[in-house]
């Protein structure tokens, strides 16, 4: 298992990032669903989470600094029946409508492709979190740059096993243009620890320059409650 957090400190700008995956704090099992966002421009730095009846949004924290909110102002969490969906753009949107249709996750990205910021056409990255603890995430990016070519890659993870999550990020680091995130997502180990600590944690390993917001959501595998943090760098605590 790598550590999330040393995993997190060594690299200055994963951009935004995905952790799902189960731990058991107070001898309480729980799955965890995490994400990020990090911003280089004032555009991407000018946002902050916003709870929502079914999970999060994006906002503006100045309106006046917003110069294209296109990519930037989206729904990155919604609950859709006991189905925790997370990804890091418009695309929550798709997946929740396929799943009130009865449709699938992967069925509702292969409609949908990277985004279309030139040169580094980021990648989309979305988790699907099921009410027992299971999930999937998925990348769909281009191929070596090539804007005509979407590789859309999708990966399952069966039962809820306790102290083991699964993180995937949009980009490796810096570059021009910025590199996408490569191979299957990094196995991580969790700690028994709860909500707030871990998401402090996770805070405190991204970069001071570049974290913008983080959402963390516990929800007990046996009643279903949950339990949410939202930390801003530019508005506080939730």
């Amino acid at each position: 298992m790598t550590d999330l957090f040393a995993y997190l400190k060594a690299r200055p700008y994963p951009g935004r990032g995905i952790l799902l995956g189960a731990a058991s704090p107070a001898e309480q099992p729980c799955s965890i669903a995490a994400y990020f966002i990090m911003g280089r421009s004032e555009n991407s730095r000018n946002r902050v989470f916003e709870k929502t009846e079914d999970g999060i949004r994006t906002v503006a924290k100045d309106k006046s600094l917003v110069t294209d909110p296109s990519l930037i102002i989206y729904h990155p969490v919604r609950l859709e029946g006991t189905d925790l969906i997370v990804t890091n753009g418009d695309q929550t949107d798709t997946v929740r409508d396929y799943l009130r249709e009865g449709r699938s996750f992967d069925a509702a990205l292969r409609t949908r492709t990277f985004e279309p910021d030139a040169p580094n056409y980021t990648p989309r990255i979305s988790g699907l979190l099921h009410r027992r603890g299971d999930y999937a995430l998925s990348i769909l990016k281009t191929r070596e740059g090539d804007r005509e070519v979407c590789q859309r890659q999708f990966f399952e993870y069966d039962h809820a096993r306790l102290g083991i999550g699964h993180f995937i990020s949009t980009y490796e680091g810096f570059g021009a243009p910025i590199p996408s995130f490569t191979g299957e997502p990094v196995a991580v180990a969790l700690p028994d620890i709860g909500a707030e600590e871990l998401a402090e944690r996770i805070w405190d390993s991204l970069d001071e320059a570049n974290r913008v917001s983080l959402y963390v959501r516990y929800t007990n595998l046996r009643s279903g409650e949950p339990e949410t943090v939202i930390l801003n760098k530019y508005g506080g605590r939730s």
